[in-house]
């Protein structure tokens, strides 16, 4: 099992990033995914989750409204799309297999990290 994210960099607030996981090695349109993030000093924080039927999806309070989720499973490919970025967005984001009471149990990537300053 592979999960790679990529698209993170240093944005200033207000600003966009969108974040891109490439999955292999499992059956990707069977599984939930989710995007995670751990800010320094803090644990794991849940972001989202966009479920197997594509069309269904789940955001943290914090998120909703700025950040957008969606997935490819003919590119085993899941996305996040960040508008509005806060200081507060700062974090090393993970992809992961699950929902959002699960995913803490499945598959994660290494992260993509996510800065959001002026």
């Amino acid at each position: 099992v592979q999960l790679v994210e990529s698209g993170g960099g240093l944005v200033q607030p207000g600003g966009s990033l969108r974040l891109s996981c490439a999955a292999s090695g499992f059956p990707f349109s069977f599984y939930h995914m989710s995007w995670v993030r751990q800010a320094p000093g803090k644990g794991l924080e849940w972001v989202s989750t966009i479920y197997t039927g594509i069309t269904i999806t789940d955001y943290a309070d914090s998120v909703k409204g700025r950040f957008n989720i969606s997935r490819d499973n003919a590119k085993n490919t899941v996305y996040l799309q960040m508008n509005s970025l806060k200081s507060e967005d700062t974090a090393l984001y993970y992809c992961a297999t699950g929902g959002r009471g699960n995913f803490v149990s499945g598959y994660r990537g290494q992260g993509t990290q996510v800065t959001v300053s002026s």
